[in-house]
């Protein structure tokens, strides 16, 4: 139960837990060997040092030197979007709830950011939205709808400027579809309407929680 705890429980500031539904996977952090990519940005980047041990690693003074040395080269995080918008640019990103490798509010806490930077949704629902997942793990699989096609939603926005209201999208096993569900725009929710089968999109609305 501790192991569980430190895998939900944020990193201080700098790295937010898993959530709820992503157990399945946590043997990328959670397993025998350390993740292969995090282990290796400690020995060729953050360290310098090919014999550096993962288990010395001090998230409290390690990761400011990590976002030092980064200094916004892998970290893309800049929240000032509007030389994109500027341009007729659309962006669509999404994020499994249920992803076992990169924590799900990290997406949540960009988008925040860029609401705040750019003055609020009403400055940046018009160019930029964010869908969340839920069963989804790392950009597909998972047992919730992970089949949907945002490129199509994206194309639509920018050619007829017609904004996503919702993504459908399906989860198929054996060549057959399982369920469909409506993908809402964050904060909105899919929210069961109370009749007709949990497995039909058509029975759910999206709405703010």
């Amino acid at each position: 139960m501790e192991a569980a705890r430190k895998i939900y429980a944020a990193a201080g500031d700098f790295f937010p837990g898993l959530e709820p539904g992503s157990e399945l996977g946590w043997g990328t952090y959670a397993g025998p060997k350390p993740f292969g990519i995090g282990d290796d940005h400690g020995k060729f980047v953050l360290f310098k040092d090919l014999g550096w041990d993962y288990r010395t690693l001090n998230v409290e003074r390690d990761a400011p030197r990590a976002k030092e040395i980064d200094n916004g080269t892998i970290n893309a995080l800049n929240p000032n979007l509007q030389p994109f918008f500027a341009h007729g640019g659309k962006l669509i990103q999404y994020h499994g709830w249920s992803d076992p490798q990169i924590p799900p509010l990290h997406s949540v806490q960009y988008y925040t950011s860029v609401l705040e930077a750019m003055g609020g949704a009403s400055k940046v629902q018009g160019s930029y939205r964010l869908f969340m997942a839920p069963g989804m793990q790392h950009c597909g699989g998972g047992p919730g709808p992970n089949q949907f096609n945002a490129l199509a939603a994206l194309e639509r926005w920018r050619e007829s400027g017609v904004a996503p209201e919702q993504i459908l999208a399906v989860r198929v096993a054996n060549n057959k579809v399982e369920m469909t569900r409506p993908l809402c725009p964050y904060p909105q929710v899919a929210q069961y309407k109370g009749v007709g089968a949990v497995t039909d999109a058509a029975n759910f609305v999206c709405k703010a929680p």
